[in-house]
């Protein structure tokens, strides 16, 4: 499948360009969560010092990006420098060429899963307003740990996957408590360790506790405390338990996840991530490396099964 680098839709006309919701959270730390959740609608933060801001992930689409550009510019801090990418995904990276002169850092796996993937991500919603897309590829990457400084404060980035995907990186601000996770941990909805791993992100969980954050902002949904994590590990360690059951019964991660219903997690919106789970958990019951790929599209159609037959709705536009 030929994955162009530049999306246009042509003269399809776009919704208005939707308000950036940006909250302080600490001195000159904002976190911006738009209003509701759902697929490819994230969060991202904006972190400004003396020299300018550093972006913690840009968003999906061409006029989210330019709204949340356009709030960056009225916190008058100076130009966004520095562009960070919690993961390949193109909720979180889309927007890159949106900040030019910006550098993008992330996971040096981030870099080679970007250029593989390109717009795919728009495939799954073509209906979609996207805008006009173009791919910018990290400029900078890591393997492990790289720290950066926003005028004297920390930003500690730190790789934890595979566990969302295979290559997730969290942003620690040490000196104000508040840690970004991008979607390692989400906020009031279901987490999905399709192309990462369950019990990779079980890890992840035990090391972004550590941290002791008081303030995190998830790659989704609204901020919180590190409460998120606790429900986050819940979750996974319900699904390693229901992937067992079924796995040695014989069923289907599909079949697994009739039986199984919500559970205690009905509460948590996008419900359909739990087949995508189950997928995974079988592979990693399987045997093989954490994180291995797995055949995505056939999932898909399962959890849009899942979801009363239609694949859930792209909200970012």
């Amino acid at each position: 499948m030929t994955k162009p680098e530049l999306l246009r839709t042509g003269h399809r006309r776009h919704s208005p360009v939707p308000q950036a919701c940006g909250t302080e959270i600490a001195d000159g730390v904002f976190a911006c969560t738009p209003p509701g959740e759902g697929w490819c609608l994230n969060n991202a933060g904006l972190i400004t010092g003396p020299e300018g801001v550093t972006a913690i992930d840009t968003v999906a689409t061409a006029p989210r990006s330019l709204a949340l550009r356009a709030f960056t510019e009225a916190l008058r801090a100076g130009p966004v420098r520095a562009v960070v990418n919690t993961h390949h995904h193109g909720g979180h990276t889309f927007g890159n060429a949106l900040f030019p002169g910006a550098t993008v850092i992330a996971h040096s796996l981030a870099r080679s899963e970007m250029a593989e993937s390109g717009l795919a991500l728009t495939q799954l919603w073509p209906d979609a307003e996207w805008g006009e897309i173009r791919l910018v590829l990290p400029s900078v990457v890591f393997d492990e740990r790289l720290t950066l400084y926003s005028g004297d404060r920390r930003i500690e980035l730190v790789f934890c996957g595979p566990a969302h995907t295979t290559n997730d990186v969290v942003a620690w601000l040490p000196d104000d408590g508040v840690l970004f996770t991008g979607d390692v941990a989400l906020s009031g909805a279901t987490p999905c360790t399709l192309a990462g791993s369950v019990e990779g992100a079980l890890r992840a969980v035990a090391t972004l506790r550590a941290f002791g954050a008081r303030t995190i902002v998830c790659g989704r949904g609204p901020v919180c405390g590190p409460e998120v994590l606790d429900e986050t590990e819940a979750y996974l360690r319900w699904v390693q338990i229901i992937a067992m059951e079924g796995w040695q019964q014989g069923l289907t991660p599909m079949e697994t996840a009739r039986e199984a219903g919500a559970g205690d997690f009905g509460h948590l919106l996008d419900p359909e991530r739990t087949v995508g789970n189950l997928h995974r958990a079988y592979a990693e019951l399987d045997g093989g490396a954490l994180g291995r790929p797995l055949e995505l599209p056939p999932v898909f159609a399962e959890m849009a099964e899942h979801n009363g037959g239609v694949l859930p709705a792209c909200l970012a536009c």
